[in-house]
């Protein structure tokens, strides 16, 4: 198959990629204007907060992974906040909860996306603070054109919005009414909360570092957290539950955390490093997967016929299994990381591969992995949700898709280049906060309240999320940024197109937009966290033959529309040419380059 929806774009300026037009054109802006990838990463995100609210906003978080110029290694920047210190399991179950509310007051943690912007900022970008929030602001403040997914993901919420939440409803239902897709929306809430971010921080000082630094101390300890206290001290609002509860949010908890740079988890898979965060995210879900396939030859397979497709779902599904089983904040819990990677485990575990799909979520022959999937399993898709939507999943009356989280990658001309999965603060799951515009992220629907296991809820400590960005190095250099929305999807359809990519011959824009795949045999880390062990989804794009051999695999096969999975966006470096490349899925992600 060699047909392309776009051109892969090339050039030796600078090349961006996310996950809607606007955000890659302020990115080119910035670098237009002489900032570095730095910058442009900033202001895209900043920009993707305001123009896909139901995807992210200022009350969400980001990991971020970067490489600059000259340096030896990539570099993680953690900014997935932690829970609050009142946020006990003891605390729930006091409140006869089994399982954490994918919604409302609850389920929120501290929002780490402005602090992890601006400490890359600081340390790395050239231009000022006011420059970089800039256009989020002129986009709050004088409208952007509402997309129709955006109003989608109001439309099942509205009575709730109305009824429940009225600070959301001040916001989203302007005058009362639904917004129309494609019209003009504003956020004024959000300009004005920005607007008095960077007033104050120019107050503080005239030197850029230091008015950074004084935007941090203000999002954190001055009005903005200010504005996040008193609303979750005062307010019981209604979540998934059915029932109104108040949050555990306190300004304390927002005061004593910041975004912290990490080493990355890296692993050499076919002559290229592949970088990830750590076990906090999922990050090293793909990693694993990669330690297994490596016992295939996946060259010689065909890159659309049922042998690949079935010995990446297979190898899929014993990742995602360990990570049900291992991954949590390595701060707070003992991960064998090293061991889950390395190449006598993974040589034991790819023997469970063989020519049919596999029906059970298969347990490591760790200690305690058994205990832990069958704790997990047992719990999973145990609640039926009620009210506003849980995590990455619910729209109407649209079909449901998967991906509510958002995506960019940088690379500039100076050699540097930046990869981050935003997300969080999602406007269809959380209260707005009338003093700031937004709401707060509802990340810790992610933690378990089962003790003993490594993702299980304890105060001041990050929940293990879904998002992932990837950065990978060829000698030492950086060589593709790569990454999508899409829950537990992220370490999924990245991973195919790099496959493709490396061992087919497929051009990075061809290698996005081939029929992609994923299964949902594991359970979900989204409230009520359901699974369907061997369900496997498919673009109907592949061949009928192929989807019957996958049937025959013992594969349950659900034929997706056509465009339908993914919203992969990548740029490279590679034979002193940038490159970019953007998924046509859901006409909404675009790639710049020259």
């Amino acid at each position: 198959m060699s047909f392309t929806t776009r051109p892969e774009l090339r050039g030796t300026f600078g090349a961006i990629s996310s996950t809607h037009w606007i955000a890659t054109a302020v990115g080119m802006a910035v670098l237009e204007r002489g900032g570095n990838a730095f910058d442009a990463a900033a202001a895209c995100g900043f920009a993707l907060q305001i123009v896909e609210p139901h995807l992210n906003g200022p009350g969400g978080e980001v990991p971020i992974i970067f490489h600059r110029a000259g340096a030896a290694e990539p570099t993680v920047i953690c900014g997935q906040g932690v829970s609050p210190a009142l946020a006990t399991i003891d605390a729930f179950r006091a409140q006869g909860l089994e399982m954490v509310p994918g919604t409302g007051l609850l389920p929120a943690v501290v929002p780490g996306a402005f602090d992890a912007w601006m400490l890359m900022l600081r340390d790395h970008g050239t231009m000022p603070l006011e420059d970089i929030l800039g256009y989020a602001i002129g986009y709050a403040e004088n409208g952007y054109p509402l997309l129709s997914r955006a109003v989608a993901s109001i439309v099942p919420v509205e009575q709730m919005f109305r009824e429940d939440w009225p600070t959301s409803a001040a916001v989203w239902l302007p005058g009362g009414n639904l917004p129309k897709p494609g019209a003009l929306f504003r956020n004024p809430g959000v300009a004005a909360t920005y607007k008095r971010i960077v007033e104050e921080a120019k107050a503080a000082s005239r030197d850029r570092a230091e008015q950074i630094e004084a935007a941090r101390k203000v999002f954190y300890q001055g009005f903005v957290a200010d504005a996040i206290d008193r609303f979750y001290r005062t307010q019981s609002l209604v979540d998934t539950s059915g029932h109104a509860h108040a949050g555990l949010l306190r300004g304390d908890d927002m005061a004593s955390w910041q975004a912290t740079y990490e080493p990355t988890v890296s692993l050499e898979y076919g002559g290229v490093r592949v970088h990830k965060t750590g076990p906090w995210g999922q990050g090293p879900v793909m990693l694993q997967q990669l330690a297994l396939l490596r016992h295939f030859d996946l060259a010689a397979m065909d890159p659309l016929g049922d042998e690949f497709v079935h010995t990446v779902t297979e190898c899929a599904k014993l990742a995602i299994a360990d990570r049900e089983a291992f991954y949590g904040d390595p701060a707070t819990s003992e991960i064998p990381l090293e061991l889950l990677l390395s190449a006598e485990y993974n040589a034991h575990r790819v023997k469970l591969i063989d020519a049919r799909a596999s029906m059970t979520v298969t347990a490591s022959h760790l200690a305690g992995a058994s205990e832990r999937l069958a704790t997990i399993c047992r719990r999973a898709g145990s609640e039926t949700p009620q009210g506003a939507g849980g995590g990455e999943v619910t729209f109407a009356p649209i079909p449901a898709v998967e991906g509510d989280t958002v995506h960019l990658d940088v690379a500039d001309r100076f050699g540097n280049v930046v990869s981050a999965t935003p997300s969080g603060g999602w406007l269809q799951s959380s209260p707005v906060i009338p003093e700031l515009g937004f709401p707060v992220t509802t990340r810790g629907q992610m933690f378990w309240l089962d003790e003993g296991l490594p993702s299980s809820l304890r105060p001041r400590t990050r929940p293990r999320t879904t998002l992932t960005p990837t950065l990978m190095t060829r000698d030492g250099a950086p060589w593709l940024a790569i990454g999508t929305p899409g829950g537990d999807q992220q370490d999924q359809w990245p991973l195919s197109v790099f496959l493709r990519h490396l061992w087919h011959g497929y051009g990075l824009q061809r290698s996005i937009d081939a029929p992609m795949f994923h299964n949902r045999h594991c359970p979900t880390s989204f409230y009520p966290r359901d699974y369907e062990p061997g369900r496997l989804l498919i673009e109907g794009r592949f061949d009928p033959s192929v989807i019957e051999r996958l049937r025959e695999r013992g594969h349950k096969v659900s034929v997706m529309e056509d465009w339908s999975l993914g919203r992969v966006c990548a740029v490279q470096r590679s034979e002193s040419m940038l490159r970019a490349a953007a998924t046509p899925r859901h006409m909404q992600s675009y790639a710049l380059a020259r």
